[in-house]
């Protein structure tokens, strides 16, 4: 059967088009933060000024195409951006302005490509590879990371949530959407745990965590002060709290007992005494 390749779809056939793949660049995967912010990916990472007084993208007024690693020879497409302006006396962070090209968008996340990258170069010329970008699938929406791992191995930062329940993944709607549970906030600056339960007149689990991204807070008194104190904030929250399951039960059991278990896990883990709750 014949390949369909990348520029099968893009049609690009411009002069000094170049390619960036980013890969793990000995602190951070780049799939890592694309789950949680592509922006990060395409407007950081992509455009980073080269040190040693190199550019990747010398060009103005040109195209460049973004893909992130998902392992082995699988790249995702993210981006293809205009070089519209290279920026002065930059030694170490974002070197070049660009516009994104939006006739590709329904692509950008999407499209996964094979390509065996022979060699550690980060940037090259699209002719030199076009013919070896072989499309393997194309996603029916945007990528955002993993498949529902399971309620005993959830364990979310904010952001990490937000990317969940803002790009409403099927997997983990699917699983919390219908789903009663007891479930943990942990501060991670200073240990400090919340308590809470979604049951069937809170709105379930999906519905429950949907309100903490909404505001920060849920409507709990504790964490409501957090949000509302000027020298914490909102952005306290966003930076600090994780998101965990310590049961979970299926839609028909009695929310008495989801309350039941929640009141004993405040015990344990004296939250109440030591943590955020008040009740």
């Amino acid at each position: 059967m014949e390949k369909i390749l990348l520029n099968d779809l893009l049609h690009i056939d411009e002069d000094l088009v170049r390619i960036k793949f980013n890969n793990y660049n000995g602190t951070d995967d780049p799939l890592d933060v694309y789950k949680v912010a592509p922006e990060q990916i395409n407007d950081g990472w992509f455009l980073w000024y080269k040190y040693k007084g190199r550019h990747y993208f010398p060009d103005i007024d040109k195209l460049a195409i973004c893909l992130v690693s998902l392992g082995g020879d699988l790249w995702l497409l993210t981006t293809v951006k205009r070089i519209k302006k290279i920026l002065p006396n930059v030694k170490d962070g974002v070197g070049y302005e660009a516009d994104e090209i939006e006739a590709y968008k329904k692509y950008y996340g999407r499209i996964i490509v094979k390509y065996h990258r022979s060699s550690r170069t980060v940037v090259t010329f699209f002719d030199k590879v076009k013919d070896e970008l072989e499309v393997v699938e194309i996603l029916n929406s945007q990528y955002i990371g993993d498949e529902f791992p399971g309620y005993d191995n959830v364990r979310l930062s904010y952001d990490q949530l937000a990317n969940v329940i803002n790009r409403h993944s099927g997997g983990w709607f699917g699983a919390l959407n219908n789903q009663k549970a007891v479930y943990l906030i942990t501060d991670r600056n200073n240990g400090k745990l919340y308590v809470g339960s979604a049951t069937a007149d809170n709105g379930m689990l999906w519905s429950r965590w949907s309100a903490y991204i909404a505001n920060g807070h849920g409507g709990n008194k504790e964490l409501v002060a957090i949000v509302n104190d000027a020298s914490k904030g909102f952005d306290y929250v966003k930076k600090n709290f994780q998101y965990t399951i310590l049961e979970n039960f299926n839609s028909k059991v009695d929310d008495s007992y989801i309350l039941q278990r929640e009141a004993w896990w405040k015990k344990v883990l004296c939250s109440k005494e030591f943590g955020y709750n008040d009740n």
